[in-house]
């Protein structure tokens, strides 16, 4: 299994850039940050900066989108910088969330998030594509790999995952929902004849080593209202009895509204409907046993990587435990004589 971090883009921008750094140094692969240019700095300048102090660490979003970019402008990104600092960058993808509502707009279509996908890889990867009536491909790019993610909840998002992405990010660490919509991806990319194995899975949460149960819930309570908005769209569109595990929708009922001034942010006063048994379900929480426990039920299901929102006042710490402590335990041993 590996480990990635997933880091806000907050001023100042040297320090996502340091805990970058420091994450490579405790044994994370990959470095994720949100994509939304409004509510925080632009990330792919950081990134930049984050791949030149850095050695082996991946890049890339959790999540961007369809609407707020050109996918060639999006592709011709991630092609720069694997020209730039050595194939480094992964792009998640999904139908958009605060960079989009923030301006009034609507997420993305699916057949949007399917058609970019298709395009920002081919470009990616330094192929020719066909984009509004023409062949398009970068001229000056040699060596390119891209691997663009779907981030997806619903029913046809996850066949979309299936069909057409090279990975699936699942932003919620309950194993028993993960369990069922990995199972669903897999079965979707069989059923295009696909190797379902061949696909990355990635399960996202907040992680926090500690034993105040009280202080780390209500620091990352705010997940729970995250993932709740993209919840909504699915009642919204499929009704309470969507296909979908219903521990997942049950929580919204006592949803009211959301403020994406405060999206992401320990202490969002618009996600007390958020009970606790979900904080402790969506999130992986406690001492460096419960973290391990879990980490393994998550990697005995499947995921092939765990990927940590550090959104809290423990980060340093967390990365440090982490490192020493939990890495080491879910890496595969190798003994120096058998």
């Amino acid at each position: 299994m590996d480990f990635g971090v997933v880091l806000q883009t907050n001023p100042p921008a040297w320090r996502t850039v340091q805990l970058a750094k420091l994450s490579e140094a405790h044994g994370f692969d990959y470095v994720w940050t949100f994509d939304s240019h409004l509510l925080w700095q632009e990330p792919y300048v950081i990134y930049s900066a984050i791949l030149a102090e850095t050695k082996r660490i991946i890049v890339g979003p959790m999540v961007t989108n369809p609407a707020t970019r050109d996918w060639t402008v999006t592709a011709s990104v991630f092609a720069t910088l694997n020209e730039m600092y050595g194939n480094r960058t992964v792009c998640g993808i999904g139908r958009g969330d605060s960079a989009v509502r923030v301006t009034n707009g609507k997420p993305s279509t699916l057949k949007e998030v399917r058609d970019a996908t298709h395009v920002i890889r081919e470009l990616g990867n330094g192929r020719a594509v066909d984009y509004k009536g023409s062949t398009l491909r970068f001229p000056w790019t040699t060596n390119t790999s891209l691997e663009v993610w779907i981030a997806a909840y619903g029913p046809m998002a996850l066949k979309a995952a299936g069909e057409v992405g090279d990975g699936f990010i699942l932003q919620l660490a309950d194993v028993d929902i993960a369990s069922w919509m990995i199972k669903t991806v897999k079965e979707a990319a069989a059923n295009v004849g696909r190797d379902p194995e061949s696909l990355s899975f990635c399960i996202a949460g907040p992680m926090y080593v500690g034993d105040d149960w009280e202080h780390m819930r209500e620091q990352c309570r705010w997940f729970g209202g995250m993932v709740g908005n993209h919840v909504a769209d699915i009642v919204a569109k499929y009704g309470e009895d969507a296909q979908v595990p219903q521990a997942l929708t049950d929580y919204i009922k006592g949803r009211e509204g959301y403020d994406y001034n405060e999206h992401g942010r320990a202490g969002n006063t618009h996600t007390e409907f958020v009970p606790d048994e979900i904080v402790d379900r969506f999130c992986v929480l406690g001492t460096v046993d419960d973290h391990i426990a879990k980490l393994k039920a998550l990697k005995d299901i499947g995921v092939t990587q765990f990927a940590g929102y550090l959104q809290h006042d423990n980060k340093e710490e967390t990365l440090r435990v982490y490192g020493e402590s939990i890495i080491p335990e879910i890496r595969e041993h190798v003994t120096a004589k058998a």
